[in-house]
């Protein structure tokens, strides 16, 4: 199953009210089939390969290559997984701006009023830290704006998160999975889509970071005045352009004091260096410096960076929506539901038949 993270234009349009509550009914119909068929762990993981992801925006009706298809895409989804929770096993929780701060509390709701096999602290802490790593660890010029959060009563989890760039125009999504992540802070994301790379980035996730790693989760247990002193050292030198670790608009002053939160209790790795309230990308990216110019231990600069339309787009790209098509989409998969609960399964044999032969056909 691929991961990764894709690269889109920013938008700033919203879906119309009558393309949304459309989008709410077929991605409901498509939920079902998909957990009645195959659980929903299986939806966890066509959500987390970026392709499926982005074709299943297209076939919703939304624009196939702007960043609105993320986050309209996951509202409608968690649109129309409320309610049905118990009856689809599946969760969703956070989404764009405000709502994605309200994650951890609607984890712990869900977690409460549902039996979910894993703890909520570890379904929470992995909504947190999946943020902390696309945002603080990889610093590749996106600050995180959207984060989904989608789990199963089993435990299992996915991420879909997004970032926008201010300077490019440009948004970066990040797709996480429960079942592909063996470290935290270690080649995460199991493979990368994007044809858009970073020019500066600071990636301290790379599997070859791992000196830079452990030497900056060593230097947050010591002094703060001596780390902040190698830091104005630091920003004495003269950096070539191209060196993915920028310290010109790190206050010395400011990284003192938040240290001294880390060398009153070491953490013992760079996982729960990251974790730490408070350490935030500035923080990161001055520890990896120091390590760098102290220790030697370099951090990557490597960026860890077709679709179909069912019912055309929303800005009439490549034709407009339409709307009585989209309706008997819905109704036709509603039934297909409805009916193979009655044992009544041939047209779900026949439609996995005709999957197989557009797969064979090309």
């Amino acid at each position: 199953m691929r991961t990764g993270t894709a690269n889109l234009p920013l938008h700033g349009g919203r879906a119309p009210r009558w393309l949304f509550s459309r989008m709410v009914l077929l991605s409901r119909e498509i939920v079902r089939v998909i957990v009645e068929e195959f659980g929903p762990e299986e939806m966890l993981s066509r959500v987390a390969d970026p392709h499926w992801f982005q074709a299943l925006g297209c076939v919703l009706g939304f624009d196939w290559h702007s960043s609105g298809l993320t986050t309209t895409t996951t509202g409608a989804l968690k649109e129309a997984v409320h309610g049905r929770e118990s009856d689809l096993g599946l969760f969703l929780a956070g989404g764009k701006g405000a709502a994605s701060r309200k994650t951890p509390a609607e984890i712990i709701s869900h977690a409460e009023r549902h039996s979910v096999a894993r703890p909520a602290t570890e379904l929470v802490y992995a909504s947190k830290i999946s943020a902390k790593v696309d945002n603080t660890a990889l610093q590749d010029g996106y600050q995180l704006y959207h984060h989904c959060f989608l789990f199963t009563a089993r435990g299992d989890w996915a991420v879909v998160q997004q970032g926008m760039n201010d300077a490019t125009g440009w948004a970066r999504r990040y797709h996480w999975l429960s079942t592909s992540v063996e470290d935290f802070v270690d080649e995460p994301h199991a493979a990368v889509v994007t044809a858009h790379k970073a020019q500066l980035v600071l990636n301290l996730v790379a599997h070859e970071s791992e000196e830079a790693r452990r030497a900056s989760a060593l230097l947050a247990g010591e002094p703060p005045d001596k780390l902040a002193a190698e830091l104005r050292k630091a920003q004495e030198l003269s950096l070539p352009g191209r060196h993915g670790i920028i310290a010109a608009d790190i206050r010395p002053d400011s990284f003192e004091r938040i240290l001294l939160k880390t060398y009153d209790h070491p953490p013992e790795s760079f996982e729960a260096l990251l974790a730490r309230p408070g350490v935030g990308p500035k923080t990161i990216r001055a520890l990896a410096l120091i390590a760098d110019l102290v220790y030697g231990a370099k951090a990557s600069v490597r960026d860890p960076a077709i679709f179909s339309f069912a019912h055309g787009g929303k800005d009439g790209i490549p034709y407009p929506v339409d709307r009585p098509t989209y309706d008997r989409s819905i109704e036709m998969l509603r039934e297909t539901v409805d009916r193979a609960k009655l044992a009544d399964r041939e047209k779900l044999e026949a439609l996995r038949r005709l999957a197989r032969f557009t797969e064979v056909g090309g």
